[in-house]
């Protein structure tokens, strides 16, 4: 089978012009498309993507900037070459930061057209390119979404852990996916076929919490009016995932590891020891060796499940992943709530990215229900999200300059967020060049288009040359 030439979509409300831009473009291996107004653009856009666009600015029934605008709010992939008899300055900065790959002032040559399509669609190919090598069957893994890099090592380890019988030690922050993590363990191991059973020893009172793992007889204490079953005999066969263990009560810490150690088990009140074959998955958000130092958990019982240990990292440093659960959240939400949402706009896009996610997936999933509960639309904007996501507050860890200070090799900072440095580094150049976007976007070796986007995320407009 050939290769699939690329497709065109030429957009001229000029008879004339748009055959003689066709005759320029005859012996290209392409196939090209032309209409002349801009609903029919959008129309032939929605109906078959193109890998280029070549789109007049004045159109009969709307501005092409509202097309191109429309474009990118989609986050489609076209690559789009501006046409425009009216060439200025303003108007080529416009439509950069409107995401144009390029422009063309009327009149211009055949070769002046041939060439910018034929880079428009090399760098659209090459885009593609960099969206076939990257890594596909991760991108849901196991109930998880995203195919970051930090994410791709954990799917590797779950991958390894989960046929073992071996106990899991699962850290990281307040939901970042821990239990998200222990399921997949459990289905992708032999044990699949009975149950996981999970506890979270910070939500019961101490004082229930040995009847709720090993069971209790009848009798057993006040209340106990019948015999039963834990989750230690609920989980015989399969896995048992002890959430947040480091706020389990030393006297219990004791019991649990003669459990772990041999298996074995007295529910409260008998004397008989029950015997049952489980897997451990154990978490935590809190530092369990701190603890240990602390005095308030049991080495030994550390060491006996600490065998494979996965850190569940936070969603600021999950790079674009972002992107990908808030979209799902957001169809999920729509769903849910009867609402036509199917997508966010590029400044939400762009300030969900910034944010740095304190309460990392479980957050994000409360922004988005609550943009979904309260708004309407297909698209999900900026001015839909709830207050407090307009600046991005420091994570913890990284604002504790005592940590920092403790070591005199390393001098006391003030760390910032890496988007404020950008910005700072860009204004800068900016004034140092009497504002002259080219020649600061070659003083920071970017893109002058990097720069028009990102004033256009601030809110700058004052910038035009």
């Amino acid at each position: 089978m050939g290769k699939t030439r690329p497709r065109v979509l030429l957009v001229e409300d000029t008879p004339p012009l748009a055959r003689l831009y066709q005759e320029y473009l005859r012996f290209e291996e392409i196939d090209l498309e032309a209409v002349e107004c801009g609903q029919d653009a959008l129309d032939a856009i929605n109906r078959d993507e193109p890998d280029a666009i070549l789109l007049d600015l004045r159109l009969p029934d709307m501005d092409g900037l509202e097309i191109l605008r429309w474009i990118r709010e989609r986050d489609l992939q076209s690559e789009v070459v501006i046409i425009t008899a009216h060439g200025s300055v303003s108007t080529a900065v416009e439509a950069m930061r409107n995401g144009a790959y390029d422009f063309l002032v009327k009149p211009f040559s055949s070769d002046r057209l041939t060439v910018t399509l034929k880079n428009a669609l090399e760098r659209r190919a090459l885009k593609q390119i960099v969206v076939d090598m990257t890594p596909k069957r991760h991108g849901a893994f196991a109930g998880f979404v995203g195919s970051s890099m930090v994410m791709q090592d954990v799917y590797r380890l779950i991958e390894r852990a989960a046929p073992s019988t071996a106990s899991v030690f699962v850290t990281g922050e307040s939901g970042t996916g821990k239990e998200l993590c222990a399921e997949a363990i459990h289905t992708l191991s032999p044990r699949s076929q009975a149950r996981l059973v999970a506890i979270n020893c910070a939500a019961i009172p101490h004082d229930l919490l040995e009847s709720e793992i090993f069971g209790h007889v009848k009798g057993a204490f006040t209340g106990a009016v019948s015999t039963r079953l834990g989750a230690a005999a609920q989980a015989d066969g399969g896995t048992l995932f002890l959430d947040e263990i480091c706020d389990m009560a030393p006297d219990l810490q004791a019991k649990l590891l003669r459990f772990v150690q041999s298996g074995v088990f007295q529910p409260v009140g008998s004397s008989e020891p029950q015997k049952v074959n489980v897997r451990f998955v154990c978490a935590t958000n809190r530092d369990p060796l701190a603890e240990i130092d602390a005095g308030r958990f049991r080495a030994d019982l550390y060491y006996r499940l600490h065998v494979i240990p996965i850190h569940m990292p936070p969603l600021r440093e999950r790079d674009d992943d972002v992107v990908e659960i808030s979209q799902q959240f957001l169809i999920q939400a729509a769903d849910d709530e009867g609402k036509a949402f199917n997508g966010f706009d590029a400044a939400t896009r762009e300030l969900f990215g910034s944010y740095d996610w304190p309460g990392n997936v479980r957050e994000l999933q409360n922004v988005v229900r609550n943009i979904a509960v309260l708004n309407d639309g297909e698209l999900a904007t900026a001015d839909m999200l709830p207050a407090g996501l307009e600046s991005s507050p420091l994570p913890k860890a990284a604002n504790d300059t005592r940590s920092l200070a403790m070591s005199p090799s390393i001098p006391l900072v003030r760390l910032q967020p890496l988007h404020e440095l950008e910005r700072e580094a860009i204004e800068a150049a900016l004034v140092a060049c009497d504002d002259n976007v080219p020649r600061a976007a070659a003083m920071l070796e970017i893109s002058p288009s990097t720069i028009y986007r990102k004033m256009q995320s601030w809110g700058r407009d004052d910038v035009a040359s």
